[in-house]
Order: structure tokens, then sequence, then C-alpha cells
């Protein structure tokens, strides 16, 4: 009887995996998924996780053991598309930037897109004159400090974050300067819907990069925007084809090949080598994706398509979500008070045991840890929160 019982647990944990999820504040979200468990039910539980509706933006990435990247598929089972032993550690990510994120109907999609694009700029991926990036990096600052303080924000106080992946100290003291001459007063909604739509003016907003080679050996790097595709060389924005001129993606082995209808009945054909042809599989599927979502009218005009020619054996395959307007047509029904955001960045600070408990009014601490939580990007009033079951006093600041 009882190794029926602990054949019967043993099996049961065989058909259950264990997942973490990076979210965009770089906290984690874990979870336990059958092994059979589709990729849109992940999705489901992280977007329930954090309150968001506004959720056909967004898709969760991961990494399989050859180092390549993949959006999870929501349509397939988790475990088969990893390629690799559970625990499965993914991150969610925009996977669709939005052509105007002042439109997005909720502050919670538009925080979460702010996070992203904050990270584009740190991460070099969202390219811009010295101007912009002062100001970018200002708005940045506004919204996680507020007002600047002379008491509480000391020479070179800007320096303590990073915007960029490097920058001079001229560049530095210029955000500084905007952050206490220009931005007083505002909100960090408005400061964060301001970056956005300062970013969202830029060439490289929405990038996400595919190094690749063009056919005179060069080093290129290949993206798909809300605005169509684009090819960049040394910092530059060399190429760039609309959505409704792209005529065609199409991708053998590591050579891809983009079709385009341009000004005066033109036909252009771009080609470029990626490094593998797993890299080569993964920019058609992106790029597939991107046009379906920004070009279509509606998802039922999504057909499947097929990697190479017809007379040769490809790959298939079919972007199976909403398309941009539809996404905006159903955000505009949302009807709901607007959900709390709850960005915080913890810092652990142990105590000895006092037997004297220091007295706060209205609380009195009487834990061994104290937990102080410090909002990255929404100034709060202060407020004590009791953790009955650990014993642990958080306090919001």
């Amino acid at each position: 009887m009882l190794s029926r019982l602990m054949s019967s647990s043993t099996r049961s944990l065989d058909r259950e995996c264990n997942c973490t999820v990076r979210l965009l504040d770089d906290s984690e979200y874990t979870c336990t998924i059958q092994r059979d468990a589709k990729g849109q039910y992940l999705f489901d539980l992280i977007c329930h996780h954090l309150n968001l509706l506004e959720k056909d933006y967004f898709g969760i990435r991961y990494v399989d053991p050859d180092k390549q990247r993949h959006w999870l598929e929501f349509s397939k089972s988790i475990p088969k598309q990893m390629k690799s032993q559970p625990p499965f550690t993914m991150c969610l990510r925009v996977k669709f930037y939005p052509p105007d994120p002042a439109a997005l109907k909720e502050e919670i999609t538009r925080y979460l897109v702010f996070l992203q694009v904050k990270r584009d700029l740190y991460h070099g991926r969202l390219l811009c004159k010295t101007s912009d990036a002062a100001l970018l990096a200002a708005y940045i600052l506004q919204a996680e400090i507020g007002d600047y303080d002379p008491g509480k924000h000391p020479e070179g106080y800007s320096s303590k974050f990073q915007f960029f992946p490097k920058h001079s100290e001229k560049l530095e003291r210029r955000i500084a300067e905007i952050h206490k001459t220009e931005l007083t007063g505002q909100s960090p909604e408005t400061s964060e819907l301001n970056f956005l739509q300062r970013a969202q003016m830029l060439e490289t907003y929405g990038v996400d990069p595919h190094p690749c080679k063009d056919v005179s050996g060069n080093p290129a790097f290949l993206a798909f925007t809300p605005f169509g595709f684009t090819v960049l060389q040394g910092n530059r924005r060399v190429h760039f084809i609309k959505w409704d001129e792209v005529t065609k993606l199409k991708f053998e082995a590591k050579t891809f090949h983009i079709y385009a209808n341009q000004k005066e009945d033109r036909k252009v054909i771009l080609t470029y080598f990626a490094p593998t042809p797993e890299a080569c599989k993964h920019l058609w599927k992106c790029g597939v994706e991107n046009q379906a979502f920004y070009k279509l009218e509606k998802s039922s005009q999504v057909r499947t398509v097929s990697s190479s020619n017809l007379f040769f054996k490809g790959s298939r395959f079919r972007y199976s979500g909403k398309v941009a307007k539809e996404v905006m047509e159903q955000s505009a029904k949302i009807k709901r008070d607007p959900p709390e955001i709850h960005s915080y960045l913890f810092h652990s600070i142990h105590y000895s045991p006092n037997p004297n408990p220091i007295p706060i009014p209205g609380k009195t601490l009487k834990c061994l840890f104290f937990c102080v939580c410090i909002f990255k990007s929404r100034i709060c009033r202060a407020k004590y929160v009791q953790m009955k079951k650990k014993n642990i006093y958080i306090l919001y600041i």
C-alpha cells in the first residue's frame, strides 16, 4: 500500500515542473506547471499576477542551450519548446511595441512598456543624440525620485543612476540640470509618458536587434519596429521599409531575404546572413509576427506562410495572436478601476534582538528582521504593512 502511494506521488511529481520568469522590474515569478502545459497557460498566470489586461503587447522569451533566443509559442507545450530540463527560466518582455504609448488604456501597461524602453536605453538598443539622451534620462530621474530637493540630492546625485551603457560627466551634469529646472512638479505617471513619447519618435524605438552580415560581409543588425523593417550599421540606420511595402520574408539555411515594393513600383530585395540556421529561422518568425501584428486589419486575415519556394521543403509558420488594431479596440472596452502599481526595490536590514523595541506612532516593531521597500517609480505616502505570518513589517517610502 505504501509503495503504491509513493509510486503515485512520484508520478505526480514527474508530471510537474518549476518555472521562473524574470519580470520587467527584475523581480521573479515562480510557479509549478504540468509538463503538458502550453505557453498560454503560463502567460495567463503572469498577466493575472501583474493584473495586466492589455497583454497582447507582451511575450515570454527564453534562451536555449545553444544560446539562441526564442519567443515562447503559446499554442505549444512549454517543455517541448525549451530543449532543456526543468526548472525552466524565462523572462517577460515587450514583444510588440505600441506605436503610440499615449493611446494605451491603462497606466499599468504604460508602466511596463516604460520599464522595457528604459531597459533598451540602458543596453544600448535605443540609440539617440546627446540632447535626447539627457532628456530621456531626466524623465527617468523625475519618475524615480520626484522633484529635485537640494537637501536630499547632493552634487553629482545623477551619477548614482545608470541610464546608458556608458556616459560622460558632461552628460550627467546636463541630466541633473534638466531635472532641476524643467521637470519640477511632474508626477511619475506624466514623466513616464513623456519619456515614452520622446522615445517613440526615435528611429530605434522598438528595435530588438538581430546580428547578421550583409552580402559584403559587413556586420549589420536587422530589426522590426512598429513602423517597419530596419537595418542598422555602425549605429546608423541604412535601410527602412514600411510594413505596407514589405511583400515577402523568406529564409533558407542562414540566408534571409526581404522583398518589398517601394515608390514608383521599385522592387527591392535585401539579403543578409545570420550566424546560424536557427538564428535565421528566429529572425524570420519575428518578421512574420511583426508584419502580421502591425500591417493587418484583423487576425482572420493571417495566413500560414512558408519560409522557402514552392518547390523546396521549408518551414511553415502562422502568427496566432491578435493584430494591433484589434488590441486597441479591445483595450477601449476595458472598464475597471485602475489597478495599483507595486514597483519597489527591497533592501534588507538585519537587526540584533532588542529587549526595548523602537516605538513608531501607531505601530511597534518587535521583529528581528525589518525590510524597507523603496518605490522605484512611485512616490507614495509612508505606510506600514504587517506580514503576520512571517512577523515582518514593511515600510513603504
